[in-house]
């Protein structure tokens, strides 16, 4: 019997190493492939933060990592796409958050009727001054404080230097509308005309209630030119303006105070709106936004502006 040659051949030993080799590899590659695919279909249902970069859960509204707002959110009440972090849907106008009472900012746990720091309703309060219904502690159209809070609010804030001059400045401008100023001779003469038909009336009526000699009261003094009192209309308006602005509201973790703060800064008398900080919009009042966390001021309108004020109330 012959013996056979079991004399391995270089060449064919490196030649089976190497194809070896190959088969662990493509054993090996489908199963990386697919780890890929994996990690590249959860990023793809995943969030990116878009301050931090990293991914989150499909569901996240909050990032994990940074913590600040990311992805949409909707109104539960309309639908309208919102910012995680906003209370108010400016679609529908209606407050939204179930875990923050509106009034004073306190925590519920959603099921109170009331709040339990304030005593507020959840479904609202009805102003007593023009019957609107309001989720705030300041009606929003009238400016009627609602809340004792609200009302102690006020009398703190009217007792400060900048709320009298405030309220002093509001009073002259209202004290100005109601003057009809001159332009011309004949305004003029037209004026002195009225005052002596005034006069006259006044005394005729006066000796037929048995006033022999009747005393008529001045009608005002002298007439206004009209560039005169226009002059001290914008001289009125600039400083007030200017208290408006040393009275803004700076960003605060709660909205319920900067709204309540907003309000009570409101003088009376003054066509005004809230220009906010989230989206540099004109409100009616700080009622109105979505976001007043970021801070906002009181902007003088006038009576021929035309800067459109959103429809929130």
């Amino acid at each position: 019997m012959m013996n056979e040659d079991i004399t391995l051949d270089p060449a064919k030993e490196a030649a089976g190493a190497q194809q070896l080799q190959h088969q662990e590899l493509a054993m090996e590659k489908p199963s990386e492939r697919q780890s890929q695919q994996r990690m590249q279909a959860r990023a793809a249902a995943g969030v990116q933060c878009p301050y931090c970069g990293t991914m989150n859960e499909p569901e996240a509204v909050f990032c994990a990592s940074c913590g600040k707002p990311i992805g949409v959110v909707k109104c539960p009440n309309c639908g309208a796409e919102i910012d995680p972090d906003a209370d108010f849907c400016e679609t529908c106008h209606h407050y939204i958050r179930q875990d923050i009472c509106s009034f004073c900012g306190a925590h519920l746990t959603g099921k109170e009727a009331f709040c339990p720091e304030c005593g507020s309703p959840r479904g609202g309060i009805v102003c007593p001054t023009c019957h609107t219904l309001n989720d705030f502690s300041f009606c929003k159209h009238c400016g009627t404080p609602l809340t004792e809070e609200a009302k102690l609010l006020l009398k703190e804030l009217q007792r400060t230097p900048e709320y009298r001059e405030m309220e002093q400045l509001a009073q002259e401008l209202q004290q100005m509308d109601m003057v009809i100023p001159i332009s011309s001779e004949r305004d003029k003469v037209r004026f002195q005309v009225n005052s002596k038909l005034r006069e006259r009336v006044l005394t005729l009526l006066a000796r037929d209630r048995g006033v022999v000699n009747p005393v008529i009261p001045d009608r005002g003094g002298e007439p206004v030119d009209k560039k005169v009192l226009d002059a001290k209309k914008h001289e009125r308006l600039e400083q007030l303006a200017a208290l408006l602005e040393k009275m803004a509201q700076k960003p605060q973790p709660q909205p319920a105070k900067v709204r309540n703060y907003a309000m009570a800064c409101k003088p009376q008398g003054v066509r005004l709106a809230w220009e906010c900080n989230f989206k540099h919009a004109l409100h009616s009042s700080p009622c109105g936004c979505a976001k007043p966390q970021l801070g906002g001021k009181w902007i003088i309108l006038g009576k021929n502006s035309r800067k459109e004020i959103k429809d929130d109330i």
